[in-house]
């Protein structure tokens, strides 16, 4: 595979776009933006949520979506409603802790597809807890989702993406990665590990044409967040909702479609310059608190 070219030093007029084959900038404006016509797109943790909302944009779009998740249910009406809107996708199960386990997934995806173009590491567990209340075991498990998770799906999903001629990857990140949140020391050690990952990615890969990127969302109501406040405090849910609203300067709390159309950005050859970015999406939270 041909490297992409340096540029001379001192020269920044001699940058190249390392996006297509031949090295040059992508051609933009010709269709529907953001199109992802002939892609093929893996997206974990999309039965629900976020990854739910990212795996229906990217199919709209035009995508082939793999839809990996342990929960079959939610998985099969992903895959419902992308094909129900004459989208493509297929569910694979999928545990991201486990590393055979995701091996499988990703040979049955690269026997299917032939191809890897877009990798979105949704999947993730949360955690309540200081320092001092957080356990080895606690610890251990959030890790092994949160950070070896990301880590074997980046493991398996590149080498599709090298012999695809590139590709781009999302990790989902947290603003909890960026700014100190109380009671959150596990999850946000695991944040952090994401936004590491993604740059050593994209250091790593920028001859293979591979991009990644991360997104640092703030609170995002999804049926995690209702379901949490139900078990944690039974009879003050709007109570509760409304404080979390109020924890973003704007107000409320994002939607899942709102960070699922940053993601389709990021994927897109429209973003073809931007590779090695956290962005945060947290109303306001790091600059207009």
């Amino acid at each position: 595979m041909t490297s992409v070219p340096r540029p001379a030093k001192g020269n920044p007029e001699m940058t190249q776009h390392a996006t297509t084959p031949t090295g040059d900038p992508p051609q933009l404006g010709l269709g529907q933006p953001f199109a992802l016509g002939g892609k093929v797109a893996a997206v974990t943790g999309a039965a629900s949520g976020i990854g739910k909302s990212v795996a229906l944009l990217l199919a709209r779009q035009g995508a082939r979506v793999f839809v990996l998740d342990v929960d079959e249910a939610g998985g099969a009406e992903t895959v419902a409603r992308i094909e129900a809107a004459a989208g493509s996708a297929r569910y694979l199960a999928c545990d991201v802790a486990s590393a055979s386990a995701v091996a499988s997934a990703f040979g049955e995806l690269g026997s299917s597809a032939g191809r890897l173009d877009i990798l979105v590491n949704n999947a993730g567990i949360a955690h309540i807890g200081s320092l001092e209340t957080t356990s080895e075991a606690d610890l251990d498990r959030v890790y092994s989702v949160n950070v070896k998770g990301v880590f074997h799906c980046l493991r398996a999903a590149v080498p599709w993406m090298v012999r695809s001629g590139g590709g781009a990857i999302v990790n989902l990140s947290s603003i909890a990665a960026l700014v100190g949140l109380r009671d959150r020391f596990a999850y946000s050690m695991t944040k952090g590990a994401v936004q590491a990952m993604t740059l050593s990615v994209a250091r790593d890969y920028l001859d293979q044409r591979i991009r990644s990127n991360a997104v640092c969302p703030a609170r995002v109501h999804t049926p995690f967040v209702d379901g949490f406040v139900k078990r944690s405090y039974p009879g003050r849910e709007s109570e509760v909702l409304e404080q979390l609203a109020r924890a973003q300067p704007v107000g409320r709390m994002a939607t899942p479609d709102e960070v699922a159309a940053l993601v389709l950005y990021l994927c897109s050859d429209e973003a073809a310059f931007v590779t090695g970015c956290s962005y945060p999406f947290d109303g306001g939270v790091l600059s207009v608190r």
